[in-house]
């Protein structure tokens, strides 16, 4: 087997860190709020998860987790109408195990409330806005597409909440396909 130069295993290390990174820009696990203690009534509107979530991206295949005492709250997947009234009586999707995994299966907004009406008024929701793909992928390296404007400040009356990028929950669960490739390249020309 021929000896590879220098600048022969730099550049399959770079096309290996790029595959390594695109399979970590897809499909995140974003625990809510940041925290485990997060789904509760605000102490300020500065501590609202709204607030939180304006500085992230979320994506189309993204999963949102909760962690709540299960006894004592729940999470309802509601409209928008029911989202601003508070409105905890005809759910589209109802969470009360405590620990509460949704994927987020389609772009556009996603509203979500305490299924405890009193901690909702209180300001116990969340709204999202998940990015669109294009060319249906999920973002990344290989979509060649730029990130979606920021939604309407209008949509709410309120201050807008950003799409959204979580972090990575695990890197050995992460690295995926397109990662043990790379590694297998890089070691055959070693």
């Amino acid at each position: 087997m021929a000896r590879t130069t220098v600048l022969e295993t730099s550049c399959l290390y770079f096309f290996c860190l790029l595959l390594l990174l695109a399979d970590l820009a897809c499909c995140k696990e974003i625990l809510v709020g940041g925290k485990s203690s997060a789904w509760k009534i605000p102490s300020s509107p500065s501590e609202s998860l709204n607030k939180w979530a304006e500085s992230l991206r979320f994506h189309v295949g993204d999963s949102l987790v909760w962690k709540y005492d299960g006894e004592k709250d729940s999470v309802l997947q509601v409209t928008k109408e029911a989202y601003i009234n508070c409105n905890t009586t005809k759910p589209a999707a109802n969470y009360s195990n405590g620990d509460t995994k949704v994927k987020l299966d389609r772009s556009g907004s996603f509203f979500f409330i305490s299924g405890t009406k009193s901690n909702c008024v209180e300001g116990e929701k969340l709204h999202v806005v998940v990015m669109s793909s294009r060319g249906g992928h999920t973002g990344g390296f290989f979509t060649g597409s730029a990130p979606s404007p920021a939604p309407s400040h209008a949509l709410l009356g309120a201050p807008a909440v950003l799409p959204a990028t979580g972090s990575a929950s695990s890197l050995t669960r992460r690295i995926g396909v397109f990662g043990f490739v790379g590694l297998a390249i890089v070691l055959l020309y070693q």
